[in-house]
């Protein structure tokens, strides 16, 4: 029989390729979703900027309301189920985009998506709840390098794909992608079940807001993804326009796109263990507060580049220093969350990700339209500089040892059924 530890690493390792599977097949679209914009009939060039933000935030107002849901619903009843039913859901609605006749009906199939999807924060909660707590940072950094390497070979090939074959294919493809790493899930993954899910009393969805709510670590770090992840999405809609603007021929132009978005994700890779490492044994408020800070700073740099070899010598900085954002303020939910609670908190935490997508890019296609590009880069430097101080002065660190399984003071465990919301 496996060991605990032999259990725990064949999870991540398995969940790993499920998702680097998922998110090279998700990433495929990204570098050309403004030029399928396009392709539906949208061509007044501020009407793309706008209608990229909407798209690109149509999956997570419902998946902003669901993902607390769906990891609950995993506490309670398996996070392998809802990893399984996530990564279909997702391949069912690359379907559906991939057969949208206008632009409206891409919005309302990309809200489709986000509904039946949320796939990451399932994986996630997955992975945290058959982790050692002691390893929690190391397997959440691995786990970001599936997300980044995925990022570093799907925009590329997806551009190179949309060049010599249109965008439509590209979503079929993603969903034949997802499809076979639900069936590798299936077969491979086995979910280890703790004393804590047969004996502890199960908890609500509102109970889990509460703990969060309550717990001041908990509570600060959703602020930091909220406030930080608004900023990042702002560039998201705009990016590969603002490629487009720097190109100076169409040719291949989706392909330059990729290419641009991958050296970011390949930074990534390189750098998310490192800072998982470090994680685990070194403070988390210094580490967070370098990784936004560089994080700032290359985003303002990136709105003051004159060319495309400029631009991708910034974003391989700026990928470097994203690896150390979202799987430190992961971890450090993780390590302050209850076991029998895990799942439910780290899909809040999602949520809170989900939330700065839909607010961050929509609003950012709003400025790129009126107010050019290069407004948004700065903006996005400004406010992650400005996060700093706030990480400095709220964000604490807490020793492992001090995060006891137990819930915060005043926290009374609902349990019956009529108390879900």
């Amino acid at each position: 029989m496996n060991s605990p530890l032999e259990s725990w690493r064949k999870t991540l390792y398995i969940i790993w390729a499920s998702q680097f599977i998922a998110m090279m097949g998700m990433s495929l679209v990204v570098p050309f979703l403004p030029f399928y914009i396009r392709s539906l009939g949208v061509s007044d060039s501020a009407e793309v900027a706008q209608w990229s933000g909407l798209v690109f935030a149509g999956p997570f107002l419902p998946a902003f309301f669901l993902t607390p849901v769906w990891g609950y619903l995993g506490d309670r009843y398996g996070r392998k189920m809802m990893t399984v039913r996530a990564i279909f859901g997702l391949a069912l609605s690359q379907v559906l985009i991939g057969i949208a006749p206008n632009v409206e009906t891409l919005f309302f199939f990309r809200m489709v998506q986000g509904a039946i999807s949320g796939f990451l924060a399932s994986a996630l909660a997955l992975v945290s709840a058959n982790t050692p707590r002691e390893k929690s940072g190391y397997a959440i950094g691995l786990l970001q390098t599936a997300t980044s390497s995925g990022n570093v070979i799907g925009p590329l090939v997806g551009g190179s794909l949309a060049d010599a074959f249109g965008y439509r294919p590209i979503f079929f493809i993603v969903g034949g992608l997802c499809t076979i790493a639900g069936l590798f899930v299936m077969q491979f993954v086995k979910e280890t079940v703790t004393v804590s899910d047969d004996h502890k009393p199960k908890h609500t969805l509102a109970s889990n807001y509460k703990y969060a709510i309550h717990s001041k670590p908990i509570r600060i770090a959703l602020a930091i993804i909220l406030l930080s992840q608004v900023a990042v999405f702002l560039v998201q809609p705009i990016f590969a326009l603002f490629v487009d603007s720097l190109a100076s021929t169409d040719k291949y132009l989706a392909t330059m796109a990729g290419a641009i978005f991958s050296i970011t994700g390949l930074f990534t890779v390189i750098s998310a263990p490192w800072w998982g490492k470090r994680n685990d044994a070194k403070s988390y408020k210094k580490n967070l507060s370098f990784a936004i800070f560089g994080a700032g700073i290359a985003f303002g740099l990136q709105g003051a580049v004159t060319d495309i070899y400029q631009l991708a010598f910034v974003r391989a900085a700026l990928g470097f220093c994203i690896g150390g954002m979202l799987p430190t303020l992961y971890s450090y939910v993780n390590k302050n969350s209850s076991l029998e609670r895990r799942g439910g908190i780290m899909g809040i935490a999602s949520s809170m990700n989900i939330l700065a997508n839909l607010v961050g890019a929509p609003f950012g296609g709003f400025l790129g339209a009126q107010f050019g590009f290069r407004a948004v880069f700065f903006l996005t430097g400004g406010i992650l500089t400005s996060t700093v101080f706030f990480v400095r002065r709220h964000f604490t660190d807490v020793r492992t040892e001090e995060t006891e399984e137990v819930q915060p003071p005043n926290i009374v465990a609902v349990t019956s059924q009529e108390d879900v919301t």
